[in-house]
This record gives C-alpha cells, sequence and structure tokens, in this order.
C-alpha cells in the first residue's frame, strides 16, 4: 500500500504518524524498525547501509540532544561524508531525506 501523507501507519507494534510532509507527528515512536520503514517506503532505499545508519544515529542523538537537526556543516564534518554522498544515500537531501529517517521533526533552518 503506498503511503499518503498524512496518515497513520503500523509499522511491526508501532503507530508511526505522518504529517503531510511525511516527517513524524510522535517521533517518540521512532526506532529502527521505523526508520528502515521510512527509507523504503518514503525514500525508496531498500537496504540501509552502515552509511545510511552512520548518517541517521547521528542526526538523531543531535536532535535528542539539541531539538533540532544540526546545520550541514556539522553533519558533513561529524560524518565524513560530502554533500554529494548524502544526496546519494538519501535522494532527498539531508533535511527532507535523512533529517525525515531519523524521526526528527521538518527542519526549519539551512540542513
Amino acid at each position: 500500500m503506498p503511503v499518503k501523507c498524512p496518515g497513520e501507519y503500523k509499522v511491526d507494534d508501532v503507530t508511526v504518524v505522518l504529517d503531510e510532509e511525511c516527517f513524524l507527528s510522535n517521533p517518540e515512536a521512532w526506532n529502527e524498525k521505523v526508520a528502515e520503514w521510512m527509507a523504503r517506503e518514503l525514500e525508496g532505499i531498500q537496504r540501509m547501509t552502515e552509511e545510511h545508519w552512520k548518517v541517521v544515529k547521528y542526526l538523531r542523538e543531535y536532535w535528542e540532544t539539541y531539538g533540532v537537526c544540526p546545520p550541514i556543516k556539522m553533519l558533513l564534518k561529524e560524518t565524513g561524508f560530502t554533500l554529494d554522498k548524502i544526496y546519494q544515500l538519501f535522494p532527498s537531501g539531508p533535511a527532507n531525506g535523512a533529517c525525515k529517517v531519523a524521526g526528527a521533526p521538518k527542519p526549519t533552518g539551512c540542513v
């Protein structure tokens, strides 16, 4: 079933609520299974690699600490990836792809 946003979905035993832009409305529901589901259904990523997880885990930890996704320069510095590499991993980019899969709300600044 194609994902429609806004919408509510079951991922294993977790209820995932997506807003109109397909970001999690209930970020506390995020877990690795939810991330894999979001990557597959929203980004077309069939398999999360170690590189995907490096980005997602960094974004998730940063968001849990500061309540926002980090600036793009910080993401690149901390992961060691170029912006091109981030786009290879997450075709929608760092904000609309990676932050979304990490379960963070849509960034308001320059990510």
